[in-house]
C-alpha cells in the first residue's frame, strides 16, 4: 500500500521593517533545509520571487545549488521557476546545473507568473503569458533532455543549439507545472505533466479538493498516462504542536502576518483558513487526520509551508521535528502499513 510523501516549502517571505535581515533568512532556510533532511522528509522546494519582500529569492537555481553542498539525499525543488521572464536557454543550463551539483536531486517546478509587479519589472505583457510560458516550457524539455534544437517561435529563434551540459537524471529532472485556478488541473493532466498546486490560493474548502484531484486524474487518463504517487504535489501552511490550541497560539499571528503581505491574494485571518480546512495546523492526532482524507482522495505528495510570517526558527524546528517524529508514524500505522517509522 502507498504512503504519503512530505516535503518542505519555503517562499521566503521577508518583513524588511522587522529585526530579520535577507542574510539571516537564508541562514535559517539552509538550516531547515539539513533538518529536512536529517528527519526524513522527501523534497525542500524553493519560490523564486521578485522586486518586492513577497519573496526574496529570485533565482531558486542558485539557493539550490547552495543546498545540494550541505545536503547529500533530500530533493532539491524549485517551486517554481517562472519560466515567463527567462530565456529557456539559461533555464534549462542553470537547472542542469543543480541536477549535477545535487547528485541527480532536482525536482522542477515551473509555472507562468501571477504576480502583476513582476510583470511589469520585467516589462512583459501578462496577455502573453500563457503563449510564453507553452513556447518556454517546450524549449526547456527539449534542451533538458539533449537535444539539439532548432526553432522559429513567436519569442525564441534557436539555431541547433545543445546544452554543454546535461543532467544526471534521464531523459529529464521529473517536472511539474504549477496551477492557481482548479479548472487548470484537467489541462495540465491532459498534456500529461504532473502538477503542483496551492489550495488555499484557489479553492474555498477542503471538499473542493476531491473534484480538482478527479479533474487532473481525468486529464492524465485521457493522455494515456494516469497519474502515479508522485504526480500531484499539493501544498499547505503547517504547523503541528501538542494542541489545536497551542498550535493557534503560536501560528495565528504568524500566518495573518504572512497572508497580510500577499500582494493580490485574498485575505484570510487565521479562522477563515481553519473554517476552510485548507491548512494543516494542529495536534499529532488532527494534522494526521486530515493526512488521510488526503490520501483516500488520491493525493501521496504534500509540500508543508512551516516557514512563514516571522515563526521563530525554534518553533519551525519543533514542528517540522513533530511532524516527522509522531505524524509520520501515526499516519503509517493507522494506514496499516507495515514498518511504520
Amino acid at each position: 500500500m502507498a504512503g504519503m510523501r512530505y516535503s518542505i516549502f519555503s517562499v521566503q517571505d521577508h518583513y524588511p521593517t522587522r529585526p530579520r535581515s535577507v542574510a539571516q533568512l537564508y541562514d535559517e532556510l539552509r538550516a531547515q533545509c539539513r533538518l529536512a533532511e536529517e528527519l526524513g522528509y522527501d523534497t525542500f522546494w524553493v519560490a523564486e520571487h521578485h522586486f518586492h519582500e513577497y519573496g526574496v529569492v529570485p533565482n531558486p537555481a542558485v539557493m539550490l545549488s547552495a543546498l545540494a553542498m550541505q545536503t547529500s539525499r533530500i530533493r532539491l525543488g524549485s517551486a517554481i521557476s517562472i519560466l515567463t521572464f527567462h530565456n529557456p536557454l539559461t533555464v534549462a543550463e542553470s537547472y542542469a546545473m543543480v541536477d549535477l551539483l545535487s547528485g541527480g536531486r532536482l525536482m522542477l517546478g515551473v509555472g507562468s507568473g501571477y504576480l502583476k509587479h513582476e510583470f511589469e519589472g520585467y516589462a512583459i505583457d501578462g496577455a502573453e503569458k500563457r503563449e510564453r510560458f507553452d513556447e518556454n516550457l517546450m524549449l526547456v524539455r527539449r534542451l533538458l533532455a539533449g537535444e539539439r534544437v532548432t526553432h522559429a517561435g513567436k519569442f525564441h529563434q534557436l539555431n541547433a543549439v545543445a546544452l554543454n551540459v546535461r543532467p544526471l537524471q534521464q531523459p529529464t529532472p521529473p517536472l511539474y507545472v504549477a496551477i492557481l485556478r482548479s479548472e487548470a488541473a484537467y489541462h495540465v493532466g491532459r498534456q500529461g505533466h504532473n502538477m503542483l498546486s496551492v489550495p488555499y490560493a484557489s479553492l474555498n474548502h477542503w471538499s473542493e479538493l476531491p473534484p480538482l484531484v478527479g479533474e487532473f486524474t481525468r486529464g492524465r487518463a485521457e493522455a494515456g498516462s494516469p497519474p502515479g504517487d508522485n504526480d500531484i504535489v499539493l501544498t499547505f501552511h503547517c504547523h503541528v504542536g501538542d494542541s489545536d490550541a497551542a498550535v493557534r497560539q503560536a501560528a495565528q499571528a504568524a500566518f495573518e502576518l504572512y497572508v497580510e503581505t500577499r500582494l493580490y491574494a485574498r485575505r484570510q485571518s487565521y479562522d477563515d483558513v481553519m473554517a476552510s480546512g485548507l491548512a494543516l495546523f494542529g495536534s499529532v492526532e488532527t494534522v494526521t487526520d486530515k493526512l488521510l482524507e488526503l490520501h483516500a482522495m488520491g493525493v501521496k505528495h504534500v509540500m508543508l509551508l512551516q516557514n512563514f510570517g516571522l515563526l521563530a526558527p525554534a518553533q519551525i524546528h519543533r514542528s517540522m521535528r513533530l511532524f516527522a517524529e509522531q505524524v509520520m508514524p501515526r499516519f503509517r500505522q493507522r494506514l496499516g502499513i507495515a514498518g511504520a517509522a
